[in-house]
């Protein structure tokens, strides 16, 4: 062979050599702003990647398009949306190890709609970190808000956001989606015999016309062409709602202001608002009690005090017509109706969602915490910590459903632990 061939020969060779180094290379670049970088490991899938990094397999392959097969190799690089990932090269920060049990405390107070999901997280997270002693008070979302600003708690609780002027006096507050609930019409109602009723359909007219006080009884002709099966009772409507500034009147209101002009125009959507009539009583548990020990009442409450309370809710008529009852299939429906929509602040209203299947009173839940100017690193630590478990835990978010809530889809995961990975404490991240 002449020593051209070898030469050629022994080119070819070495470029067939390098070539998969520089589609590695290639592979291992920068992720675009908004993405990071994910290695394939032994056992994985493109499920189980999109599990690990909290996104929905749809997504996963949408900002993969190379991807032709889902067979995938040991060591290939695929992009992630937002993957836990942070825009700040700061230090991190680690909390001592061999702390005493207990010996850490995060306060929270605020919102009474999450108040039964939080206290079955903080009991199942003692054997989770034995160090933490997550504490939350639930007093309404305005008492939540007003004690984040004031510094008295280590992480508000609001399902009411955060007015401009609150971002301002905060400084650095951010507000974390933990999950979404649906708000209910819960009513205590017997027919003319005594016999209870305990299926009820309305629509977003009626709901909205009863808490005007145009519709004033029970047998109101629209409500009876709503329930034909059902043996209207010939009473006065009594209505309930919330004495304190509240997240879950917030949802409410918006609701209804999203339903009825006149309502949006007349009382108008907000934590709390001047009522044309009814019963005012303190948190859900307040309103829940107020309806439960009223004849002829109706009020509202996130569904997992109907469900604790064992009062009957109302179906609805959704914005597409289709008579739908809260759930987690149609909280999940609403959420997706609003993918996509989050703000700047990582906040969006779920109300009137136009979806077929979705409940049409919807809203999230938020934890108010200070992102730059925390003092007690491992409070913060420990705190980010819950968060994180909460929000990626599969015991959290099987918890999270039995109670009626639905947790974050993995868009929203996906952007929440993003956020929560740049909160920083005398400079250091401090997420674990």
């Amino acid at each position: 062979m002449k020593r051209s061939t070898h030469v050629l020969v022994y080119l070819v060779l070495m470029l067939a050599i390098a070539t998969p180094y520089r589609i590695a290379a290639a592979e291992e670049a920068a992720p675009p702003a908004g993405f990071t970088n994910y290695t394939v490991v032994a056992g994985d899938s493109l499920s189980k990647i999109a599990d690990k990094t909290g996104t929905s397999l749809e997504k996963l392959k949408e900002v993969n398009p190379a991807l032709k097969t889902d067979v995938l190799r040991v060591g290939q690089v695929l992009l992630a949306p937002g993957f836990a990932a942070s825009t700040t090269t700061t230090t991190a920060y680690a909390r001592p190890a061999g702390l005493p049990a207990g010996s850490i405390s995060v306060n929270g107070a605020g919102a009474t709609f999450p108040a039964p999901i939080y206290a079955a997280w903080t009991y199942a997270y003692l054997t989770v970190d034995p160090v933490a002693l997550i504490n939350y008070q639930p007093n309404g979302s305005g008492a939540g808000k007003k004690a984040i600003l004031d510094r008295t708690v280590d992480f508000g609780g609001s399902d009411s956001l955060l007015k401009t002027a609150e971002y301002e006096k905060g400084g650095d507050l951010q507000m974390f989606p933990m999950v979404a609930g649906a708000v209910v019409p819960v009513f205590n109602l017997t027919d003319e015999k005594g016999k209870v009723i305990s299926s009820l359909v309305l629509n977003r007219q009626t709901l909205t016309d009863i808490f005007l006080g145009k519709i004033s009884q029970w047998n109101d002709k629209a409500l009876v062409a709503l329930n034909p099966k059902v043996t209207l009772p010939n009473k006065p409507i009594t209505t309930a709602h919330r004495s304190d500034g509240s997240g879950t009147t917030e949802i409410f209101t918006l609701a209804l202001s999203s339903f009825s002009n006149e309502w949006k125009t007349k009382v108008g959507g907000a934590s709390t608002v001047q009522w044309p009539n009814g019963l005012g009583g303190p948190g859900n548990a307040g309103v829940a009690a107020a309806v439960k020990n009223t004849p002829s009442s109706i009020g509202y409450v996130e569904l997992s005090y109907a469900i604790e309370n064992k009062i009957p809710f109302a179906l609805m008529v959704n914005k597409a017509g289709v008579t739908v009852k809260a759930s987690a299939k149609s909280l999940q429906s609403a959420m997706s109706d609003f993918s996509g929509k989050f703000d700047k602040n990582l906040t969006v209203t779920l109300v009137d969602a136009p979806g077929r299947i979705s409940w049409p009173i919807a809203g999230y839940t938020y934890a108010i915490v200070h992102t730059k100017t925390m003092t007690d690193c491992n409070k913060a630590a420990t705190m980010l910590g819950y968060f994180k478990w909460a929000l990626t835990s599969k015991e959290a978010g099987a918890m999270a459903s039995n109670l009626g809530y639905a947790v974050l889809p993995g868009e929203v995961r996906s952007q929440t632990l993003a956020k929560l990975a740049e909160v920083t404490c005398n400079g250091l991240r401090v997420m674990p």
